[in-house]
């Protein structure tokens, strides 16, 4: 009786124990005896035994940090930079079967690629079009983990670490271009205001009583601040009348 007892709770266990349950996100690829026979999951799912081998491969979208890599341009500047890689397995027995260790493949290739393009650029370039570089970082990068079943959605250039002497030098020349702008606005307002008063010169010397309205109104703008001394300009012409003629 206790040897069907045993009999019992060990077929009761194998039966247990051969029981799987993989979560939405999640995929069990298989291999039976060794041999792949491809993925299973999401839900409940039963493996054979001793026979039958699993590995769970997560399908969500991964955030791989890669390291500062130290990088000379294409203009011979020193700089240092780091990214973030977005990805995710798309056929998960591809990614156990195909590599060793997707994730770890991933990071060199993606390491390797950060350098590579990073060389073949010019500072200014890196500084100004990290868009470009962002999409041109994710198509080599899919294009090389393409046969490993992973599909890079992103990646994104994260810092950029200049020289102190870089920095210094493009600090002045920032500050100088400030400067140079700063000077022709000022010129181009000088400039304007001069043409205005040369406009003004020819409408008065067309129309010579509009200088006498410029005076009626300067004294209604005096007045109107209580001062007790009102200059009035007089021109010299009304006073040829009281002059006598040497």
């Amino acid at each position: 009786m206790s040897g069907v007892v045993i009999l019992i709770l060990i077929v009761l266990f194998l039966v247990l124990s051969s029981i799987r349950v993989i979560a939405e996100y999640e995929r069990a690829v298989i291999f039976r005896l060794g041999r792949l026979i491809g993925f299973k999951g999401p839900g409940l799912f039963i493996l054979i035994p001793f026979i039958d081998r699993m590995v769970k491969v997560s399908l969500r979208t991964i955030t791989m940090d890669i390291q500062p890599q130290d990088i000379i341009t294409k203009d011979n500047v020193s700089i240092k930079v780091n990214a973030v890689l977005y990805f995710r397995v798309i056929y998960p027995d591809k990614a156990i079967v195909e590599v060793e260790n997707y994730l770890y493949a991933t990071n060199q290739i993606s390491q390797t690629t950060l350098r590579s393009i990073m060389g073949q650029s010019d500072l200014d370039e890196i500084l100004s079009e990290r868009e470009k570089l962002n999409r041109r970082l994710q198509q080599i990068i899919d294009e090389n983990t393409e046969p490993w079943g992973i599909k890079v959605s992103s990646v994104e250039i994260k810092q950029i670490d200049l020289p102190l002497e870089m920095q210094r030098a493009m600090a002045q020349q920032a500050e100088a271009e400030r400067e140079r702008r700063s000077k022709v606005i000022h010129a181009d307002g000088e400039y304007q205001a001069a043409q205005r008063l040369t406009d003004a010169a020819e409408t008065i010397e067309a129309h010579p009583i509009a200088l006498q309205l410029r005076f009626l109104q300067t004294l209604a703008d005096i007045a109107t601040e209580k001062n007790s001394t009102i200059v009035f300009p007089v021109p010299i012409d009304i006073f040829k009348a009281f002059m006598k003629e040497k």
